[in-house]
């Protein structure tokens, strides 16, 4: 938003030098009280008055409109600011319509590759995936990347927000290898701009081991995330927030990796970090008690997981909504814990509510969807509907290929699972090439042949 009218402004203060002696008092007029409704608009904004606000931008547009006319850059940008004030209203159909249009006038007047067109890209791409509507965000922000880059250079600190922006789109699309190289782009601006030890490059650091996380990818993403803690234990202190969520994010790395005693008194630190820190009801509290909780299922303790998952699913519901994806995997736990301690209606019944958010919200074809696919086969496996489970293990299986890729870890785990099933069922030749496949992808991402 600053940075946004800062442009806006030179604009202005630019066609006055080069214009101003052939306006007439009545432009000079339109335009100054423009600026004082801009000033109006965005103290409304500060204020949470946002139907005010609404009204005092709809006017700004229409003065801008008399003065300059509609094929005007600060006409474009009028347009734009008021999109912004419809998305505080959580109006996104009103806003796109505006920012489309604002885009076609940048086009039109500065041409198809001016940095303000990369600008409107990037905030059209950012609504569309504020929309959910990845696929229709992914060629803007490549666009938006692409001018830019011919601006600036490929390794210019100006190009961090639409990487980043671009990686977060390709990961909510669970296409993590296209957002792999984004992310080490993004690190390595950042070690340049910052040098190797800033808070900022110890983020990216983070984020780019919390990306090899979810790429299967456990031996790369384990030495980043110490680096990124001794970068932040170093310059922010030990009891940072910062630290906690590295500390979490490691523990839960080692969860994924089986080595629980190694994940256990990171979960804790983080937890006793974020509880004096941001409060005992905040999110990221919330974060760490279910991954806690999942170490424990995993080891069998589940008298020890559930509280721990019930204490985060009221913090999350409170704090983010009933139909986040975040509560969606507490559900998701939630079932697994029920249906290992036997209480299998229970259960069912808290699986079929993470998968109807997840599908929601995320899509049907979502890696996070596969998951709770395997855990709701798992539970129909030991109800004994054994049709059932088949079903949900290939719908699992083919979202994993199809999003993860044909040798991603978890389709080594899900071709186990179903392998499984087939010798359960009486059925070893089909079982066998599975094993075979699953144990050639694990061989794979061990570094052995």
């Amino acid at each position: 938003m600053l940075k946004k009218r800062s442009t806006i402004i030179f604009s202005i203060i630019l066609i006055f030098a080069l214009s101003a002696s052939s306006w007439s008092a009545s432009t000079d007029d339109l335009l100054d009280e423009s600026f004082r409704l801009i000033d109006q608009r965005d103290n409304l904004i500060e204020q949470g008055r946002y139907e005010e606000a609404l009204l005092t931008a709809k006017k700004v547009v229409e003065l801008v409109e008399k003065a300059l006319g509609q094929e005007d850059e600060l006409f474009a940008s009028a347009l734009v600011d008021l999109g912004e004030v419809y998305k505080y209203l959580g109006d996104n159909s009103n806003a796109l319509l505006l920012y489309e249009r604002s885009l076609k006038i940048y086009e039109e007047v500065l041409g198809p590759n001016h940095q303000e067109v990369a600008t409107a890209l990037h905030n059209l791409a950012e609504l569309y995936k504020r929309m959910k509507a990845y696929k229709k965000a992914e060629p803007l922000y490549e666009r938006s990347l692409s001018i830019m880059e011919n601006y600036f250079g490929r390794d210019n600190p100006e190009l961090l927000n639409i990487l980043k922006d671009l990686s977060s789109n390709y990961i909510q699309m669970g296409n993590y290898s296209k957002a792999e190289p984004l992310d080490r782009r993004y690190l390595a601006i950042q070690e340049k701009t910052y040098g190797p030890n800033h808070p900022y490059v110890a983020e990216a650091i983070s984020d780019l081991a919390v990306l090899y996380g979810q790429m299967g990818e456990y031996a790369k993403a384990e030495p980043l995330f110490k680096r990124s803690l001794a970068i932040d234990e170093k310059i922010l202190g030990p009891d940072h927030p910062s630290v906690a969520a590295v500390l979490g994010n490691l523990a839960e790395l080692y969860s994924r990796m089986g080595a629980y005693a190694k994940a256990e008194p990171l979960f804790k630190r983080a937890l006793s970090i974020s509880e004096k820190a941001v409060g005992p009801d905040d999110p990221s509290v919330a974060l760490i008690l279910n991954n806690l909780a999942g170490l424990y299922v995993s080891t069998g303790a589940y008298a020890k997981a559930e509280p721990l998952l019930n204490r985060s699913l009221v913090i999350s519901e409170k704090a983010l909504g009933k139909d986040h994806p975040s509560v969606a995997t507490i559900l998701n736990n939630l079932a697994e814990v029920n249906g290992r301690m036997g209480l299998y209606a229970k259960a069912e019944s808290f699986f079929d509510r993470s998968l109807a958010i997840k599908e929601k919200i995320l899509g049907k074809d979502h890696p996070s969807v596969a998951t709770t696919l395997n855990n709701l086969a798992a539970l129909s496996f030991h109800r004994g509907d054994n049709a059932k489970a088949e079903d949900l293990l290939k719908r699992c299986l083919s979202i994993q290929e199809k999003r993860l890729g044909m040798d991603h870890i978890s389709v080594a785990t899900t071709l186990n699972n179903l392998a499984e099933l087939y010798v359960h069922m009486g059925q070893p030749a089909k079982a066998e090439p599975l094993r075979n496949r699953a144990q050639a992808i694990k061989g794979k991402a061990s570094g052995k042949d």
